[in-house]
C-alpha cells in the first residue's frame, strides 16, 4: 500500500518532477535570498545555468556554517508575514538553526510524512502514539501533521513521563509508538519496573529517528518490545522528519524524491562517489517555499540504492545512519565512530545497552574510557567479562581503549527528552 502513486513512478516520470521543480526552487533562491544570489553571482552561474538536477554539482553547498551566519531569518525567502510557523535546531553546537514554514510548506511536510507512517505499516485506523518533543524540535509536530494527514488517531504525549507513557499504551491500546531508538529501551526498562510486560501490549511498530541506530541496537529494540522497528529520518534544514523512511521491508529509507533530490559525496573532497559507495549525504529541497535549500551538506553518512524495492516502490533508497562526518573521533591518528563501540556493547549478553566516551588529553597524550552498564542480573567474573570487551573493543577499534570501566545497571544516566549523549570530551577542558 502506499500513500499517492509518485511512491511507484518511473524514473523518468521522477526525473521530470524534479526537474521542473528545481528550477522553479532554484529562481525563488536566486531572487529571494542574498545569500544564494551572491553565492550564484560568485561562481558566476544564473538561475538558467541550472535546467536539471544533472546541473546541481555546479552548485556550491549549503553548509551549517551557512545557516548560523545568517541567523536567525537570513535564509528564508518569504516575509515574515508569509511564515506560519518557526521551528529550530537544539543548538548544542553553537546558534540554533532557524527555519519557517508557509501554508503550502506544511501542506508538502504533512504529506511525506503520511507516506512515511504508509510505508512503515501505519493505517488510517491506527493509534499512533507520539513521543518526540514538541515545541521547536521538528519531531513532535512533524510527526502528528503526518499522522492527522493520514487520518490515523495520534496521542500527542511528547517526550518524557515514561510511566505515564507505558499506561497509555496499555490503556489505549497504542499500535504505534514514534521516539528515538535510546528512548524505546529506556520505555522498556520502565515497563519491567512497573511490572508490565510490553510484549504483551497491542503495540507492534517503533518509528525511531533523531539519532544513529545500528543493526544491533535495532534487533535490541524489537526483541526487547516485541515490535518491528522503523528507521524515520529527516533534518529541521530540510524540513524535518519525513525525508525518507523505511517500508516493512526494512531495507534501506526510500528517499521522497520528487521533494527532496540526494547526492552523496566524498566528506573530504566533495566529489560525487559511485553508486552505492558511502559518502556524506547532500540534500537539495524541491518542493519548499519559506526556505529553499540548496546541496545542503548533512554530515551524514549513507549509501543510495536505485533498484525497485521489494514494496514497489522506486523512489531511491538510503542506508540507515550509524554514523556522522562529524562524529568521526581521532584519538592518537586512529579514526573511530561511537556506533562501533555501540556494535561491540550489543554483542555481549552480560551488558545492558547503554554506553559512554569520555575523551580526555593527559600532556600530549588523549586518552579513552569507555563505560559500560553490567545487566541487572549479572553474575558472572567481572575480570573475565572486561577481558573479553576490551580484546573485541581492541579488535573492531583498532587500539585499546585505556580505560574499560564496568558499572551496576542504571549508572549511565537515561535520556527522557531529546537526544541522548554518548561522547563527552573533555580535551578543550
Amino acid at each position: 500500500m502506499v500513500f499517492d502513486s509518485t511512491e511507484t513512478a518511473s524514473r523518468e516520470e521522477l526525473r521530470e518532477v524534479q526537474d521542473g521543480r528545481l528550477r522553479e526552487t532554484v529562481r525563488n533562491a536566486y531572487e529571494n535570498v542574498e545569500f544564494y544570489r551572491e553565492t550564484f553571482d560568485a561562481a558566476g552561474l544564473s538561475p538558467a545555468d541550472i535546467e536539471s538536477v544533472e546541473d546541481l554539482s555546479k552548485l556550491p553547498f549549503t553548509t551549517k556554517e551557512d545557516f548560523r551566519d545568517h541567523y536567525p531569518t537570513g535564509m528564508f525567502a518569504v516575509d515574515m508575514d508569509d511564515v506560519i510557523r518557526v521551528h529550530a535546531s537544539s543548538g548544542t553546537t553553537g546558534k540554533p538553526k532557524i527555519v519557517g514554514y508557509t501554508r503550502e510548506d506544511l501542506d508538502v511536510w504533512s504529506k511525506a510524512v503520511a507516506r512515511c507512517l504508509v510505508a512503515a505499516g501505519v493505517g488510517s485506523d491506527d493509534v499512533v502514539q507520539n513521543a518526540y518533543g514538541y515545541g521547536l524540535f521538528t519531531g513532535g509536530l512533524g510527526l502528528h501533521q503526518g499522522v492527522e494527514e493520514l487520518g490515523a488517531t495520534v496521542i500527542p504525549i511528547g517526550g518524557g513521563n515514561t510511566q505515564r507513557q507505558v499506561e497509555l499504551l496499555s490503556d489505549l491500546g497504542s499500535d504505534v509508538i514514534a521516539c528515538t531508538p535510546s528512548y524505546a529501551l529506556y520505555l522498556a526498562e520502565v515497563a519491567d519496573d512497573m511490572g508490565t510486560d510490553i510484549r504483551d501490549l497491542p503495540l507492534r511498530t517503533v518509528i525511531f529517528g533523531a539519532e544513529p541506530c545500528t543493526e544491533p541496537m535495532r534487533n535490541e529494540i524489537e526483541e526487547r518490545l516485541g515490535v518491528t522497528g522503523i528507521d524515520i529520518y529527516g533534518l529541521s534544514e530540510i524540513v524535518g522528519p519525513g525525508v525518507s523512511v523505511e517500508c516493512e521491508a526494512q531495507d534501506g529509507l526510500h528517499i521522497w524524491e520528487d521533494y527532496f533530490y540526494p547526492e552523496v559525496v566524498d566528506p573530504n573532497t566533495g566529489d560525487p562517489v559511485e553508486e552505492g559507495e558511502e559518502g556524506e549525504l547532500v540534500l537539495t529541497t524541491l518542493a519548499k517555499d519559506a526556505l529553499p535549500v540548496l546541496r545542503y551538506r548533512t554530515g551524514d553518512l549513507t549509501t543510495l540504492d536505485y533498484d525497485t524495492c521489494e514494496c514497489g516502490r522506486t523512489c531511491v533508497r538510503m542506508d540507515n545512519i550509524t554514523g556522522r562526518s562529524d562524529d568521526l573521533i581521532i584519538v592518537r591518528g586512529v579514526n573511530f565512530y561511537p556506533s562501533e563501540v555501540e556494535s561491540v556493547v550489543l554483542e555481549f549478553d552480560e551488558i545492558a545497552p547503554h554506553y559512554r566516551i569520555d575523551l580526555r588529553r593527559e600532556g600530549s597524550l588523549d586518552r579513552v574510557e569507555i563505560t559500560v552498564e553490567l545487566v541487572e542480573e549479572f553474575g558472572g567474573s567481572l575480570s573475565d567479562l572486561e577481558g573479553r570487551i576490551q580484546k573485541r573493543l581492541s579488535n573492531v577499534l583498532s587500539f585499546t581503549p585505556d580505560e574499560l570501566h564496568l558499572v551496576e545497571y542504571g549508572d549511565i544516566a537515561r535520556t527522557e527528552v531529546g537526544k541522548v549523549q554518548r561522547v563527552y570530551d573533555h580535551r578543550g577542558q
